[in-house]
């Protein structure tokens, strides 16, 4: 009787916590998409308030986002969806099969290859900024989708994943295929593919979240005004002068939308995925 009793008081406490910490972490959230709603003067006059006059609350700031300035918002939420599906795409694809490659293949030099991969992981990525920024410029991908995607596109993050994944699938389903006559490639594709789609998931919203957020390689590369992403567009937003709340609170409520969706619709492959790469292998 007590320990079924203390079971349930301790799953009691547990949700409370958990609760608590919810509450701390969609609050922000929630002023941000109050804020979104209310004219952006009032944030100036009086911050963030607890107080909410519901009936003063309106869709004009999102109507200005969208129809004002020339349409530019959307040229800036449009770049980062493009780059985003075809960065998230590339990298998923690419860093599997290295992964995949490194964990269950023996060949000469496999172990130097993952060591490299794991001393990259190591290195600061503001060290590379120069020499990828010369690279750039000397293959002409300045200012276009390709000199954001590239550089960036084969994470070592990804790669030790996907091989500490790979790792913990069945051997015996290869020698299957390659008995009915497989290639390596359709063995894969069509069979150990499949067999890690939980570490898709996982990678998948990893890297598309890197991309979608990504601020500062885009700040570099980029030029023109309708090539700017999402990030750098709100940024300018925020002048010396003065920040236009009427566009930014809006601006940021959107650009959560599309990462809280991805989630939502991947959260149990994202689960597995993590809790299988990161316990196995």
């Amino acid at each position: 009787m007590w320990p079924q009793a203390g079971r349930k008081l301790s799953a009691l406490i547990v949700l409370v916590i958990l609760g608590v910490v919810a509450v701390f972490c969609l609050a922000p959230f929630f002023f941000l998409v109050i804020s979104s709603l209310r004219p952006g003067v009032e944030m100036v006059r009086h911050g963030i308030s607890f107080t909410i006059d519901f009936g003063a609350l309106n869709l004009n700031n999102y109507v200005l986002l969208v129809a004002g300035k020339d349409g530019i918002y959307l040229s800036w939420y449009l770049n980062s969806v493009v780059i985003t599906v075809i960065h998230t795409l590339l990298s998923l694809l690419l860093t599997s099969m290295v992964g995949y490659g490194l964990a269950v293949y023996n060949f000469r030099g496999r172990n130097l290859i993952f060591t490299i991969v794991l001393i990259v992981m190591m290195i600061p990525v503001e060290i590379l900024i120069l020499p990828l920024y010369k690279l750039s410029i000397n293959l002409k991908i300045i200012d276009t989708y390709l000199g954001v995607i590239l550089p960036f596109m084969v994470a070592p993050s990804s790669i030790f994943f996907f091989r500490q994944y790979a790792a913990t699938l069945p051997k015996e389903l290869m020698d299957a295929g390659r008995i009915d006559g497989c290639g390596e490639f359709r063995i894969f594709f069509q069979i150990m593919a499949p067999l890690m789609v939980p570490a898709f998931g996982a990678m998948g919203i990893l890297q598309a979240m890197f991309s979608w957020n990504s601020f500062v390689w885009p700040l570099i590369v980029l030029r023109s005004n309708d090539m700017l992403t999402l990030p750098i567009g709100l940024q300018s937003l925020l002048t010396p002068y003065g920040n236009n709340y009427d566009l930014l609170f809006p601006g940021a409520v959107m650009s959560v939308i599309p990462i809280v969706i991805l989630f939502i619709l991947n959260q149990k492959a994202f689960i597995s995925g993590l809790t299988v790469g990161g316990v196995k292998g």
